[in-house]
């Protein structure tokens, strides 16, 4: 065989080279048996206690689905709200994200379509912040650094790559820090909400969130026929950090909610 030309010992790259092997050991795949032992491998005290982890794990992650589809829904109500003016200053910076890596022409092309989405999630993050400063919403520094442990816990044996990651990116944190700020302002919303707490089985679950991926995937579908299969950004809100951004103009911005006709 040829080596290819990334080989990491260089003096042989593009070389043509024989690899001989020595088989040492063969072994023979045998039916697991699922008991004490089994779970205890797996972290659990026995196999009673790893079903209680695995549903709990199950019911975890239709919450957190759940919670998702929650907050979108509570996003898409913040879009009904109008800003009156929104710096231009803002509204580049926002394109030249949503335009990032991207060709000099497509960006051309794109530039109205990258406008429009900018004013909404630009529009969205500013609601939501003087939501969050109204209300004295704040992100302490030991919620980030948990925030950072459930991460470590997620991606075991990975633990000191992602310490070094945050350590080295203090943009990362900021990043986390704005995430966190912005989910404690919808948990707000949500709490000064009416709301009536129903319990559902797992289909029941299953169907509503089938129901919303359906519903999300026809109208992605939309806009791509809409703009004749060109490239699209993604929808999500921008996060906003949470403190007060130093402005750039002196023209106040004024929120009013949408009238319903």
């Amino acid at each position: 065989m040829i080596l290819p030309e990334s080989y990491p010992q260089k003096e042989f790259a593009n070389k043509k080279a024989k690899f001989v092997c020595k088989i040492l050991e063969l072994k023979k795949s045998t039916e697991t048996k699922i008991d004490d032992d089994f779970a205890k491998n797996l972290g659990a005290k026995d196999l009673n206690d790893l079903k209680v982890l695995i549903s709990k794990q199950i019911n975890d992650e239709y919450k957190n689905s759940l919670d998702a589809l929650t907050k979108n829904q509570i996003l898409k109500e913040v879009e009904k709200f109008k800003v009156e003016e929104i710096p231009k200053n803002l509204i580049e910076q926002e394109v030249a994200i949503l335009s990032q890596s991207m060709k000099e022409d497509e960006i051309k092309k794109n530039k109205k379509d990258f406008e429009v989405k900018a004013k909404q999630r630009i529009k969205v993050g500013l609601i939501l912040n003087a939501f969050g400063e109204e209300n004295k919403i704040h992100v302490h520094e030991n919620e980030i650094q948990a925030e950072i442990q459930k991460q470590l816990k997620m991606m075991p044996g990975q633990e000191k790559m992602i310490m070094e990651y945050y350590q080295k990116n203090p943009s990362a944190s900021d990043s986390l820090r704005g995430t966190i700020y912005e989910n404690k302002i919808i948990e707000s919303i949500k709490s000064k909400a009416k709301i009536t707490k129903k319990e559902i089985s797992k289909v029941e679950a299953e169907k509503i969130l089938k129901s919303a991926h359906e519903h999300s995937h026809d109208h992605k579908h939309e806009d791509l026929l809409e703009r004749k299969n060109e490239k699209q950004t993604s929808t999500r809100t921008k996060p906003i950090q949470p403190k007060k951004a130093k402005s750039t103009s002196k023209k106040t911005i004024k929120l009013k909610k949408v009238s319903k006709k």
